[in-house]
């Protein structure tokens, strides 16, 4: 038994289907008993009048009967009852209900009768209202000041105050400015109305300004002059509440001073009578309903507050004081004083839920049973240990980011595409260049095992491939039964893309029986589209620019038996030369050679290589594995294309500088723009005429410049998008080179594709640039460093630079070159090694708390001096510089020759700019440099000699020097400008 729980004192179950709110509970002693006790009157959207006088709980069938006094079913629903004195020269309570279009006004008597149970309760109507509009809520209260009695306000739907006085219709006023209808409460303080209107403010309207207000007869527009005599109706204060009021009280629990409460979505609010705000509680729930009373402390308010947690609340002002569970979420909750119980709460739910309810312990009789004791059996608790040892090792050894699971899918998805094109084509393209843009069907049949609900199947395929439906609806499915969609997909733009391979995903829910709507799941598989989609064969071409070279272990293979559906329109016959011309972009031409296992993959567009090199390298897998193959080979000798993958990245690079700038100009335009509407404004709204001095010329050029950036603009992003996906495609085929060239395993080449490709898109917050930097430069320092402590101080560093827009592509261009280097030198592409790298104490000492902050940029620029050195190296391996074989005869020569060489090195690797500022920079720190030559360590000996005989060329690769840890504190804040600039 909880101690945080309302316990039932007495509960009813109100009907069966019927609806209640806020407005439809009330507690008083309706049938003027005189015994001060309370009775309880529910009433119900359904048109069902209750009234019960409850007492405590003995859970017998006629319990329910026993206590209820009255129920009457009422031909319209019922908005909101009310008790007070509404019929004049009588002092008896009276039961005030609201319909949509009526007001009744009831007494409820009871007569006693001879034996237990026959006591009667009639209810009489006393007097009833029409209403010419659908009411919304009412108030009620001394109206005017007027004692004795009982007035009645009623708020339509419109915004219309209609105030009755007993049986008989005072006047109605028009709230200003009304959209919907707000929480209505009559403070007798004051003598002033409050609402919530639909701008989220609290208003209050005086009953004295109210009734010397226009007269109501219809609604007007505010800004159209008055038909009729009085005052426009204006409110005596405001208070901007920001939010939607669920509820709105007044509680005078002094003689002092009233407080006026609101119940906001999100706050509670509590002001004084002139609307300044005394307190308000921020709350970190939904609340449902509320209600203050008064408090045993002088000063404060005590509250009951609902919410949608099944909660009730105490707080005494803004603090929490007790916190009871509900067995339901209460719409409506009061106080009531029973005979046998005197401050019970009463709460009502929106389906019928009436609970009579108090807070506190009841003693408890329930004792914990002794548990038998039992010795541990040591051996078998040893052996669960090593079992779940176990099982953390092999859970750490996988890569997979997404854990596999051996349960048996509720849907089966298989996928069947069409090995001929369609006729007549599907395409929204017609033809390319006087070539036909083909089509071909996909079926996807999904396939149910058990029941499944709201099932729907989604396609996606890579631009700029296109399908005609993309989305399907299907039906609930029952077990074994299977639905089939088919669809066609097509070319629909001017570039080949970067992938063939489509993507089906089937989100559906599986009913379970603790949840009969189903469980939500998602079920993805993927298809592949054939080549002929996107090229048609074509005549060999002899000479083109760009040219990569596969070699194999096996015997050359005929190229149309591979290749069937293409060599059947190819010119040559002995299968050793085979075209692809792609229809929207260049000629790739496939040739086998004679005399060695080699295959030559020529074209003068580097990236539409790409889906002929993975096809061919696919298919050539498939045909060895038919011939029951084992050993089959293939590799790439190199060197790799870089410069010509670097084409693509600068391409791509200057279009996304392109779309920024277009976008700062749009942003001044349209800035300018703005300005001049502004001052033509306030010429043409001036009363005496004045020249326009050419603003309406200077506004039309201005329009046409915003048009034509718009249209530059759209037409830069139209290009971006291709940019891209050419960029992917030579991406995809770097990647395929350094797998056929180090012989990689699949995880390696995942775990490089997704360095080199962390993107699907570009978005204007996040490019490909900085993505791709960011990810390439964490394997240079984790698992591709060049020792276990760099690794470890890489990862003992926090934090990073922001990613954005770079200057320029150096840095990326020399990093990719560094990470091709590595990885052509043995390099382990892996992620299980991180953590598994021990971090030295030093290093430890460095990132702890209260130790030196590392900072991230200052440690990847000193990572750039390295960069640079093995850029420079891995260039010289590949494409060596005839200047630097030149024998010299004199010093000087020598030392130009170098810097030459050096220059055109650099200038391959795009750093010329750089190194030629920190040239510039290291001349003149030369100086200090001899001091810091002296502190070399016994490995460096040989570098020291040579930069002695040439001090230009020592001062050019002053970053290659390697200052031992003995070096004072300004050598190495000396340092840091300088790798700054790299």
């Amino acid at each position: 038994m909880s101690l945080f729980k309302a316990r039932d004192w007495w509960s009813a179950a109100l009907g069966e289907g019927e609806e209640f709110d806020q407005g439809c509970l009330c507690v008083a002693d309706v049938d003027n008993s005189g015994t001060g006790h309370d009775k309880v009157v529910v009433g119900s959207y359904m048109g069902m009048l209750r009234i019960f006088s409850p007492h405590a709980n003995k859970s017998t069938d006629g319990d329910l009967a026993d206590a209820q006094l009255l129920e009457v079913q009422l031909q319209n629903a019922i908005i909101q009852v009310e008790v007070g004195k509404f019929v004049s020269c009588s002092e008896l309570l009276h039961l005030a209900v609201l319909h949509p279009r009526k007001l009744s006004v009831y007494s409820v008597s009871g007569t006693a009768g001879n034996v237990e149970h026959g006591d009667q309760y009639q209810l009489k109507l006393i007097y009833e209202h029409n209403l010419q509009r659908t009411a919304c809520n009412m108030t009620y209260g001394t109206f005017g000041g007027v004692t004795g009695h009982h007035s009645l306000c009623i708020q339509s739907m419109d915004g219309m105050l209609m105030f009755f006085e007993q049986d008989s219709y005072s006047f109605g006023r028009f709230l200003p400015g009304f959209l919907l209808p707000g929480t209505l409460a009559y403070n007798p303080r004051t003598d002033s109305f409050l609402t919530v209107s639909s701008a989220r403010q609290l208003e209050s309207y005086k009953y004295e300004t109210l009734s010397v207000a226009t007269e109501a007869e219809s609604r007007q527009d505010p800004d159209l002059p008055l038909k009729t005599g009085g005052k426009r109706l204006t409110p005596d204060w405001t208070f901007v509440l920001g939010e939607h009021a669920l509820d709105l009280t007044v509680g005078s629990f002094s003689h002092s001073s009233s407080s006026i409460f609101i119940l906001g979505e999100r706050n509670l609010y509590c002001l004084r009578d002139n609307g300044q705000i005394r307190f308000m509680k921020k709350l970190e729930f939904n609340p449902s309903c509320f209600l203050p009373y008064a408090s045993v402390t002088d000063g404060t308010t005590n509250l009951l507050l609902g919410n949608h947690t099944n909660m009730l609340l105490v707080y005494q002002d803004v603090t929490l004081k007790w916190a009871a569970q509900l067995p339901f979420v209460p719409v409506a909750v009061r106080l009531a004083n029973f005979p046998e119980l005197k401050g019970v709460v009463i709460s009502l739910s929106t389906d019928g839920h009436l609970l009579c309810s108090y807070m506190g312990t009841d003693p408890s009789f329930f004792s914990t049973p002794k548990v038998d004791a039992r010795e541990a059996d040591y051996e078998q608790v040893d052996a669960e240990m090593k079992k779940l040892q176990r099982f953390i090792r092999e859970a750490t050894k996988t890569q997979d980011i997404l854990p596999k699971t051996d349960i048996e899918e509720d849907l089966s998805v298989s996928t069947h595409v069409s090995s001929s094109m369609d006729s007549p084509s599907q395409a929204l393209i017609q033809d390319i260049d006087g070539v036909p843009v083909p089509s071909v069907t996909v079926q996807v049949k999904v396939k149910a095992k058990c029941v499944v609900q709201s099932s729907k199947l989604t396609i996606a395929v890579q631009p700029p491939l296109a399908i005609t439906h993309d989305q399907f609806v299907l039906e609930t499915m029952g077990v074994g039964s299977s639905k089939v969609v088919v669809f066609s997909a097509f070319l629909n733009g001017r570039y080949p893309p970067a992938d063939l391979t489509g993507h089906i995903t089937v989100s559906f829910s599986s009913p379970t029986e603790l949840n009969p709507k189903g469980v939500p799941k998602v079920l993805q598989s993927r298809f592949s589209l054939p080549l002929a989609l996107v090229c048609v064969p074509s005549s060999p071409a002899k000479t083109t620019k760009f040219k990569i070279t596969v070699d194999t272990n096996q015997p050359p293979v005929n190229l149309g038996s591979v290749f069937r559906e293409f060599s059947a329109k190819s010119e040559d016959k002995d299968g050793s030369t085979l075209a692809f011309q792609f229809l929207s972009g260049a000629k790739v031409t496939v040739l086998t050679s004679k005399t060695s296992q080699r295959y030559r993959i020529q074209s003068d567009s580097f990236e539409d290589m790409w889906l002929v090199v993975k096809e061919l390298v696919k298919r050539f897998d498939q045909h060895f594995s038919k011939l029951g193959v084992k050993d089959f080979k293939k590799t790439f000798s190199g060197p790799l294309p870089l410069q010509e993958y670097f084409l693509s990245v600068d391409h791509h690079f200057q279009l996304r500088v392109g779309a920024q700038q277009y976008q700062d100009l749009l942003s001044e335009r349209a800035v300018q723009f703005r300005a001049i509407q502004r001052r033509l404004l306030t010429r043409f709204k001036d009363k005496t005429p004045a020249p326009l001095q050419n603003l309406d010329t200077l506004l039309d050029a201005t329009y046409s410049q915003v048009m034509a950036l718009a249209e530059a603009a759209e037409e830069n992003r139209a290009l971006l998008e291709e940019a891209f996906v050419r960029l992917r495609s030579a991406t995809h085929l770097l990647v395929l080179l350094l797998s056929l060239w180090q012989g990689l395993t699949p995880d390696q080449t995942a775990i490089l594709e997704a360095t080199l490709l962390p993107l699907l898109q570009d978005t204007p917050q996040l490019g490909w640039e900085e993505s791709c930097d960011a990810a390439v430069s964490h394997l240079l320092r984790s698992c591709l460093s060049r020792s276990s402590k760099d690794q470890a101080t890489s990862m003992a560093q926090i934090g990073g630079p922001v990613l954005g827009l770079p200057g320029d592509t150096v840095r990326l261009k020399k990093h990719i070159t560094l990470l091709c280097d590595r990885i052509g030198k043995g390099g382990r592409l892996t992620l299980v090694s991180e953590a598994n790298v021990q971090i030295p104490a030093q290093v430890q000492n460095l990132a702890a708390p209260g130790g030196v902050e590392p900072i991230a940029e200052v440690a990847g620029d000193g990572e750039e001096t390295e960069l640079q050195q093995e850029v420079t190296k891995f260039i010289k391996k590949k494409q060596p510089s005839r200047k630097v074989k030149k024998e010299k005869d004199s010093k000087d020569k020598k030392a130009a020759s170098r810097d030459s060489s050096e220059a055109a090195v650099r200038d391959e690797a795009g750093g010329a700019e750089e190194s030629a500022k920190e040239a510039k920079k290291e001349k003149k720190e030369s100086s200090k440099e001899k001091k810091e030559s002296k502190k070399e360590t016994s490995s460096s000996k040989e570098k020291k000699e040579k930069k002695e005989k040439d001090r230009e060329k020592e001062v050019k690769e002053s970053g290659d020097k390697k200052v031992s840890r003995k070096s004072s504190v300004k050598v190495k804040e000396k340092k840091e400008p300088e790798a700054a600039e790299g």
